[in-house]
């Protein structure tokens, strides 16, 4: 059973972020010290981070679910909740992240490259965050914002400088164990390489990285065999060498009609026109390999191709083979564009954009106005719509953002329909306009009178000897029966 896995699909849930906390300080003489309440805990992210010990993706193959840790809630005496820990996936040099629509992600070349691929709920405020001049004692909290869960798929496309491709058998995992220190498996029989092997080659000055592809047949480009697995593996190289045998046992066979073969099944799977090519006519140790390598070299020749004769059995011609691949990466290097210092890429707001949209939509021959926006939708998930309290700061806050504008704008009346969120996840509520949202029906939320500052001593005895005068004669007054 193979252990190289290239491509696989991925559950990833980032962690929730904690509740915040609803308390008051208490202590002796002291029973009411005012809301206490700490925040809830950032959720953890989930990253992809490219290392380069990682060769495969067998261990997403086996486990596809993965899940960050959630932040703990906030608890009283002004104590926010841990944050979660994030969690990071290592993952092979030259993975592709896409969506489950094919739309690619993101590119991860390069140690270290990371993708934050689920990103973490924040942590709801804790009571004593909400407290305001006007609001001295909140009796609610925040809740903790879930976190992204998404469904990926990792694509592993090798990060090489030179592609071996050709039929299987014809040499090219022994063409590799010889031009490096690679120890690929190697027989007599086809599909031999299960798996794209990778070596690293010196030549002079020049060190460059070399990945035979597993063996390519007629209508490998449109699944069959083994080469629609593995030829994303030739998309990052910066040369393509045809490895032809010379001495093949199949008299149908010749290294002409084999190279037309693999150069249109190369054609059909698209992207490869400008990649330069080579010839390597192997296995010329062989008698009648010598006599048929002579034989079709001037005929590769007049095509355009570099052509090299050699024998990976018998060492014979490597070394001009390995010299003139390291020219070509070394050209291929020298062409690429330079890479810029990052640059960071500021896009205001435009002056017009509220941070959120209203439609009117129809259900059941009823209007119902749909909310959508980051805000909004956040908002809502934070609410505990079991405390009234909660409810209308909820209704507060959406009345300053503007969305009771908006909604009388696009048309709505008291009691018809508005959601928040998604359709498949929305809050449904009947509307009714307000001057200031919710405050008529719940007053002066959060304020409490045990909370203001004390009165003046002399206040204080003047309000005490008015009332004892009131008493006094309301006393006098009281006629006995």
């Amino acid at each position: 059973m193979t252990t190289f896995v290239d491509r696989v699909e991925l559950h990833v849930a980032a962690g929730s972020g904690g509740h915040g906390c609803a308390s008051v300080h208490r202590e002796k003489f002291k029973p009411l010290g005012g809301p206490d309440g700490g925040n809830g805990g950032r959720g953890g992210d989930v990253i992809l981070t490219v290392d380069q010990s990682v060769t495969t993706l067998l261990d997403y193959h086996h486990s596809p679910h993965r899940k960050a840790t959630a932040g703990k809630p906030g608890e009283g005496g002004n104590r926010s909740g841990k944050d979660g820990q994030d969690l990071v996936l290592p993952v092979p040099d030259g993975t592709v992240v896409l969506d489950r629509a094919g739309n690619v992600l993101a590119d991860l070349v390069g140690h270290g490259t990371s993708y934050v691929a689920a990103q973490g709920g924040r942590g709801g405020l804790g009571n004593a965050a909400l407290a305001s001049a006007r609001r001295k004692a909140p009796g609610f909290a925040l809740l903790g914002v879930p976190g992204d869960v998404q469904d990926i798929v990792l694509e592993l496309k090798t990060v090489a400088d030179v592609a071996l491709v050709g039929y299987p058998s014809a040499g090219k995992s022994s063409l590799i164990s010889v031009l490096s220190a690679a120890k690929p498996k190697i027989a007599d029989y086809p599909f031999t390489t299960l798996v794209p092997n990778l070596g690293v080659v010196t030549a002079g000055s020049t060190v460059y990285t070399i990945a035979d592809v597993p063996g390519l047949i007629p209508g490998a480009s449109q699944g069959k065999g083994l080469g629609l697995e593995f030829l994303r593996h030739v998309e990052r190289c910066s040369v393509l060498v045809h490895v032809l045998d010379t001495a093949t046992l199949e008299s149908e066979r010749d290294p002409i009609s084999d190279l037309d073969i693999i150069e249109e099944e190369l054609r059909q799977y698209g992207g490869l026109d400008n990649r330069p090519r080579m010839v390597v006519l192997n296995k010329i140790d062989v008698p009648d390999g010598k006599d048929l390598a002579e034989m079709v070299r001037p005929d590769l020749e007049e095509r355009g191709y570099r052509v090299f004769e050699v024998s990976a059995v018998a060492h014979t011609g490597l070394r001009a083979l390995s010299f003139a691949l390291a020219e070509v990466v070394a050209a291929a290097r020298a062409a690429k564009p330079k890479e810029e210092a990052t640059r960071i890429v500021i896009r205001p707001k435009a002056v017009d954009d509220a941070g959120f949209t209203v439609t009117r939509e129809e259900a059941d021959g009823e209007p119902v106005f749909r909310v959508r926006g980051e805000k909004p939708e956040r908002w809502v998930r934070q609410t505990d719509f079991n405390n009234d309290e909660a409810v209308g700061y909820l209704a507060d806050r959406l009345n300053r953002l503007g969305v009771e504008t908006e909604l009388m704008k696009a048309g709505a009346r008291s009691g018809d329909g508005v959601a928040i969120g998604p359709e498949d996840n929305a809050v449904v509520f009947d509307w009714e306009p307000t001057v200031t949202a919710g405050a008529e029906m719940l007053g002066r939320r959060g304020e409490d009178h045990r909370f203001e500052a004390p009165r003046p001593a002399a206040q204080r005895r003047r309000d005490r000897d008015a009332e004892r005068d009131e008493a006094q004669q309301e006393f006098d007054g009281f006629e006995p029966f």
